[in-house]
């Protein structure tokens, strides 16, 4: 049986990473400091399987990690301080504590007995400065050479510590594999993100009046988390990873946040119009990952349409969010 660690593992991707993970037989210990996520019902139920066990762990705290094992075959580090709050208001701990948390789990895997790889979750935002000062081709490859915006920006910090981060693991002792999420969704993501928060406003307006949808024209592909969780299972299988970088994601379709809304209108079943609003500031025009590299190394595509992951992303919210009281919702 393998055996897998997840850091940030009670997140949006670590939790439907380690339900796929436990259903295929793998032994899953999830890591998480409760910062951010709940312990909904969805994680209550993966938790209680006698293949997952669950531990409350800060990875900043000295000697935390003396409470896991030394014979992890695979580690997916996805914990970090994210979201754009907590990037423009403390960015300083974004910088510091990202990289020691990375720190602290690159020396745990070096005492691993057997590790087979250790994946860091990067990010997409690493191309942020590429686009604001260069020709950012999109869709974007992997090998773009990274440029980086405004030190003294608090923005900057995120991507900043990302990127640093990718270089400890190019030259970390251990294998290891770079993954840049891309505009993933579905369900359990939360409600700071914009289908979910499409998908609300569209459910609770009334028939025949208007949304408000920003940055109408910016266009973006949507990865369902299906997807994105079998990729990262390919690339678990796969022996021709290490220390390379992949997009996680989909390249097409690219649609425009016009159309997202009215797939959005369509799938709550309303007749709504755009309430046009001005882009959102930091917003880029464009973002869409070039995938030719995960398709033809890990041999894996996408296949949920976008239609059809906003259905089912609708379905899990209006059952789980829209329609109930439960204080422990996500």
């Amino acid at each position: 049986m393998k055996k897998v660690l997840i850091t940030g593992g009670a997140g949006f991707i670590g939790y439907h990473l380690a339900k796929k993970l436990s259903n295929n037989g793998c032994y899953i210990t999830i890591v998480d400091n409760n910062a951010r996520g709940v312990m909904d019902r969805e994680l209550k139920e993966l938790v209680e399987l006698s293949n997952v066990e669950y531990l409350q762990i800060d990875l900043l705290q000295e000697g935390g990690l003396n409470k896991l094992g030394k014979d992890y075959d695979f580690i997916f580090h996805l914990a970090a301080i994210i979201g754009v709050v907590h990037v423009l208001n403390h960015p300083y701990d974004v910088l510091t504590k990202n990289i020691a948390m990375l720190e602290n789990m690159v020396n745990f895997s070096k005492d691993q007995s057997g590790l087979k790889r250790f994946f860091f979750a990067s990010t997409s935002e690493i191309y942020a400065g590429t686009l604001k000062y260069f020709d950012l081709i999109v869709p974007t490859k992997e090998d773009t050479p990274l440029a980086v915006t405004d030190l003294k920006h608090p923005r900057t910090s995120y991507m900043l510590s990302k990127i640093y981060g990718e270089a400890i693991c190019q030259h970390a002792p251990i294998p290891v594999a770079i993954v840049r999420p891309h505009n993933v969704y579905g369900p359990r993501m939360g409600m700071s993100h914009v289908i979910p928060e499409l998908l609300k406003k569209s459910y609770l307006s009334e028939e025949n009046s208007s949304v408000k949808v920003y940055s109408i024209e910016h266009r973006r592909s949507f990865c369902y988390i299906d997807d994105a969780v079998n990729q990262l299972l390919a690339m678990m299988e796969s022996d021709s990873v290490d220390n390379l970088v992949f997009n996680l994601g989909t390249e097409f379709p690219e649609v425009a946040m016009k159309d997202v809304a009215n797939i959005c209108f369509d799938t709550v079943g309303k007749k709504l119009t755009i309430d046009e609003q001005p882009p959102t500031s930091g917003s880029p025009e464009r973002r869409a990952p070039d995938m030719n590299k995960s398709i033809k190394d890990l041999g894996v595509e996408s296949k949920t349409s976008l239609e059809k992951g906003i259905q089912l992303t609708f379905d899990w919210y209006k059952e789980n969010i829209f329609d109930t009281t439960d204080t422990h919702a996500i």
